[in-house]
């Protein structure tokens, strides 16, 4: 395993002279790639986008789909030295003007169209607006050049406080603004590094790249696939019907990649019982969301492997915990794993004083896969406490073993009537309920008790939705405080969901706090 590159560009040479013929990725249309063709096609886009006008230093924005083309622009961008900007592709001309007004960028590159949307007009558009910002449209292709009239590759340092900033990835969208978090390649890789160790990753593994790869934790996976030397499934678009087959066809080992596409592969799992799903399948890796404690056991039981492995870590920073496909089953269905290598953990109470054991604090964190502050530096201050620790904004707590369990939101606290209630809580029961398949809970303005818990419930197929009187016995049967079952339930087909699995719960409140309940 290669764990002391400096620079995302030394690794993939490196990973290229090690193991040339290795598969680096293969797609949805069996398009394979070696590691040492994905290297010289990096060299060709480098030499193409310095025609662009990208050097070291060069701030490019790219909004593209998870293609195989994606991770070569990467490359090819990392091979020259720029400050790339991945944007999810959920992104419109709002996000994607203020995002390259803040970064500075000098090109923005993006597909004529995909999923039925113009992204050409759009970043047109958004161009007319910026200044010096050039527009390249990348339809499965990229610009093309003569390797040897590159300059030397950039100098990886030995400092981390000389490590420059090669990226800028935005916060994905439970909040209304995004904000840029400023991270180094070696940031970013110490997080590939901790699900390598996590995972036992091999050369033999079959990765499963099904949600954004512009996210943080898609270009995680590439570091790792490049550390261990094992091949990405490029999905495009992550649809059960179309996916599925692919990742049998390509004997998936690692089944990422959170609750929603879990769900998803169980489902696919019960419509066939008899027949293994992934019969090569290891673990199915989370993130991104919380997850129902129970979907651990049903993972495990009926789709193989060890089961969930979930991983926990904010764009700001990536993995700083993770379950290990060694722990137990109890561990992996109830936690978010133990700190990984280098990261420090503290967590405080809504007091402000620090938590011991088994007690709920904001968790917070410093280490390797830190970022280096936002974009916007003014955010820097909130953002960290005075002992230099990023304020996750999480709840949680830590066992005498160091595993961490998420609770909640800072925000994301109920308070009825002076009772503070944790959304989590109620969810987590939520989920058991027969006639329930997805669910949040949400605070909505009362002028009574301040706030009141809002179910918003997913109804299983067939399944009848259940009253207030059906839901409160339900969960005051499961243990739940009077005081903390919900007073209002809405219905919805599908929550609201970011690329990554988590519930925009901004848009909830919205919603059902513009129509009065």
């Amino acid at each position: 395993m290669i764990d002391d590159a400096r620079t995302l560009w030394e690794l993939i040479e490196r990973r290229a002279d090690l193991t040339p013929d290795g598969v680096f990725a293969v797609d949805e249309a069996e398009r394979t790639v070696t590691f040492v063709e994905y290297r010289d096609a990096a060299e060709r886009a480098a030499a193409g986008l310095q025609a662009h006008g990208v050097a070291e230093g060069t701030a490019v924005s790219w909004i593209l789909p998870t293609w195989i083309e994606s991770a070569v622009l990467v490359a090819g961008l990392s091979r020259l030295g720029a400050v790339q900007n991945p944007m999810l592709p959920i992104y419109r001309e709002r996000e994607v003007g203020f995002i390259t007004r803040q970064t500075g960028a000098r090109l923005l590159v993006c597909p004529s169209e995909w999923a039925g949307f113009d992204f050409e007009g759009m970043c047109r558009g958004v161009a007319a607006d910026v200044d010096d910002l050039e527009v390249l449209v990348a339809d499965r292709t990229l610009p093309d050049g003569d390797p040897g009239a590159l300059p030397g590759p950039p100098v990886g340092r030995d400092s981390r406080d000389d490590d420059p900033v090669r990226w800028v990835f935005y916060t994905s969208g439970t909040t209304a603004d995004p904000k840029g978090a400023r991270h180094t390649d070696r940031s970013v890789m110490h997080s590939a590094y901790a699900m390598v160790k996590a995972l036992e990753l091999t050369p033999d593994d079959r990765n499963a790249l099904v949600f954004p790869f512009t996210h943080i934790g898609g270009i995680g996976w590439l570091d790792a696939g490049l550390m261990v030397g094992f091949p990405q499934i490029v999905i495009e678009a992550f649809n059960p019907a179309t996916t599925i087959p692919v990742l049998q066809r390509e004997g998936v080992t690692i089944a990422g990649a959170g609750t929603p596409f879990h769900m998803a592969y169980l489902a696919a799992q019960r419509e066939a019982p008899d027949t293994p799903l992934f019969p090569n399948v290891r673990a199915f890796p989370g993130g991104g969301a919380a997850k129902p404690p129970q979907l651990h056991g049903e993972v495990k039981a009926e789709l193989g492997g060890v089961g969930v492995v979930s991983g926990y870590g904010l764009t700001e920073c990536p993995i700083l915990a993770m379950g290990s496909v060694r722990d137990s089953d109890e561990k992996l269905a109830t936690t978010e794993g133990r700190p990984t290598p280098g990261v420090d953990v503290r967590l405080v109470t809504l007091e402000g004083a620090e938590a011991s054991a088994g007690l709920e604090g904001e968790i917070r964190a410093r280490g390797p896969q830190l970022f280096r502050g936002y974009l916007d530096s003014s955010l820097d201050a909130d953002a960290f406490d005075e002992q230099g620790y990023f304020r996750t904004g999480d709840l949680g707590n830590q066992d005498d073993e160091g595993y961490i369990t998420i609770t909640g939101r800072v925000k994301d606290i109920i308070i009825r009537k002076g009772e503070n209630i944790s959304a989590k809580e109620v969810e987590d029961l939520l989920f058991e309920h027969p006639a329930i398949a997805d669910a949040a809970v949400i605070g909505l303005p009362d002028p009574l008790s301040g706030e009141r818990a809002c179910a918003v419930l997913v109804v299983a197929e067939g399944a009848e939705v259940p009253t207030l009187k059906e839901l409160f016995d339900f969960l005051t049967g499961a243990g739940l405080m009077v005081q903390k079952v919900p007073e209002q339930i809405e219905v919805v087909d599908t929550l609201p969901r970011n690329p990554t699995g988590k519930v925009l719960k901004h848009e909830l409140r919205a919603t059902y706090a513009a129509a009065g309940g």
